[in-house]
């Protein structure tokens, strides 16, 4: 594997995470659902302005990953103050958001050495307690968050794409 390297993200980075995250999510959910329904979700939450908006918030982490020059994933995590169950309320938890890798990255051992900055970056803010959502249907990703410690809760979500409804999985992992 080249060398990788991990930054935050900034403000300058605004096109390259709305690119990324557009090409990344559009990648993983291809087909899924309606076009109406991709590009109304690509529209939504991939525009530079929600991006910019995003990065803005200090307590909004956005880290990107390289090989070589070239981004080839990144990762959103932040503390949120509503919980998706009431399990988690007895700790401090921060939410992975997104976490995503284009299709030529995945396998090459990027994510590991990603998930594994996340988790440390997490306790050393002081969080006890990682949390994510996950397709039903994305059992490689499922597959991946199990071997980096992550456990499936039992809770679910409804994670519609526009109208096209969805079930995603809450997992956990302990800090």
């Amino acid at each position: 594997m080249s060398t990788l390297t991990i930054r935050r993200s900034i403000i300058d980075d605004v096109e390259l995470l709305s690119t990324l995250g557009s090409t990344t999510f559009y990648d993983t959910f291809n087909g899924t659902c309606t076009k109406s329904d991709m590009k109304l979700v690509l529209d939504s939450f991939f525009n530079k302005e929600q991006v910019s908006k995003e990065l803005q918030d200090e307590n909004d982490f956005f880290y990107l990953i390289f090989q070589q020059e070239k981004a080839i994933g990144y990762f959103r995590m932040k503390g949120n103050k509503i919980l998706p169950f009431d399990d988690l309320k007895k700790f401090k938890a921060i939410e992975l958001k997104r976490f995503y890798f284009l299709k030529e990255a995945q396998g090459t051992g990027a994510a590991k050495v990603l998930m594994q900055y996340a988790t440390d970056l997490a306790k050393q803010l002081g969080y006890n307690k990682m949390y994510l959502s996950v397709w039903e249907y994305n059992i490689r990703a499922q597959e991946f968050y199990k071997k980096m410690g992550f456990t499936n809760t039992g809770f679910e979500n409804d994670f519609p794409l526009g109208k096209t409804p969805q079930t995603d999985y809450w997992f956990w992992n302990d800090l």
